[in-house]
């Protein structure tokens, strides 16, 4: 028997947090306040990180990578989600939710890999620190940030392509404020998701992998901070180290469970709060975390206040805009 009611569909009605006009204003303008503040912040450090010659280590390398991955990633979802809280209109057509897909999974992707690799960084940096410079070279630097973007693309590809195949069966509405995949699925008909359930098998193995990677270099890192003699020395790594794995486990967790447990027809409060932990927090927090908590940032910054040069860093921010 072939269903009627297949169809290619123009569009999705995402339906985001609440049908209340006041609650979307309300919600449009914190994701405002949350958006502005990741974008000012990721800017500045990719700024900075970029003018000043002394903030040209491996390190702050990694982290001008990871700050235009945030402002990239959290601008996927968030500026279509604030337009529809205002319009009141939570359409978005068929082409820009593939795209949405894409770019959400690719750069989800790549955040996890880059964050990989800066663990590693500080594991060389703390426990092999006469070895830095041979392991962490300008060369396998830039090889580790390439194979990061290419295998963002791989992975934004892979979901994007099994995301095409499907043709639904139910109502096109998407219980979340951006067109995520476990809720797309949601909408398949029997048996076409079987491709996208492959996908998350081999990406998340590989996100596991990325995981005991991390969890790794943490491990060794704090074993041998604990040996420092100086508590000093042990605190300042440790008030550094904790909050980066603290962000990377929300990152991960939240992640985890919306991609592994079952969507209902009915959505929860965990359904809708958990994507904000996966979408939104990370790239708020880490230019704060990662960034402008380390001091040789915060000289940098003093330094630029000096020497009168934040009429570059704005032009240089401008030719972002433009």
């Amino acid at each position: 028997m072939v269903l009627t009611n297949r169809t290619k569909v123009s569009g999705f009605l995402l339906m985001g947090f609440s049908e209340n006009p006041h609650l979307q204003i309300l919600q449009a303008f914190l994701f405002l306040v949350m958006y502005l503040l990741a974008l000012t912040s990721n800017f500045i450090i990719i700024t900075i990180t970029t003018l000043d010659e002394q903030l040209q280590s491996p390190m702050y390398y990694f982290l001008k990578q990871l700050s235009l991955l945030d402002a990239s990633f959290i601008s996927v979802t968030i500026p279509q989600s604030i337009e529809n809280s205002l319009m009141g209109n939570g359409y978005i057509s068929y082409a820009q939710c593939m795209f949405q897909v894409f770019f959400f999974t690719s750069l989800a992707w790549a955040e996890l890999a880059i964050l990989t690799v800066m663990s590693y960084d500080r594991y060389v940096a703390i426990c092999f620190p006469l070895h830095y410079e041979l392991l962490m070279d300008p060369r396998k630097c830039r090889s580790a940030v390439t194979a990061v973007w290419v295998s963002g693309g791989i992975t934004g590809t892979l979901y994007m392509a099994v995301t095409l195949s499907l043709t639904f069966c139910k109502a096109k509405v998407i219980h979340q404020f951006f067109c995520d995949v476990p809720q797309i699925v949601k909408l398949s008909c029997s048996n076409d998701y079987l491709a996208v359930i492959g996908v998350n098998i081999l990406v998340i193995s590989a996100a596991f992998a990325c995981f005991i990677s991390i969890a790794f270099s943490y491990i060794h890192i704090f074993s041998t901070v604990l040996r420092i003699p100086s508590a000093e020395g042990r605190s300042k790594v440790f008030s550094t180290c904790l909050p980066h794995l603290c962000v990377v486990s929300i990152f991960l967790s939240t992640g985890f469970c919306a991609y592994l447990k079952p969507t209902s027809d009915s959505p929860t409060v965990l359904d809708l709060v958990l994507p904000v932990c996966y979408t939104i927090i990370p790239p708020t927090l880490n230019p704060v975390i990662y960034s402008l908590r380390n001091e040789a940032m915060q000289g940098a910054l003093r330094r630029f206040r000096l020497a009168g040069r934040i009429t570059e860093i704005k032009g240089f921010m401008l030719c972002w805009y433009l």
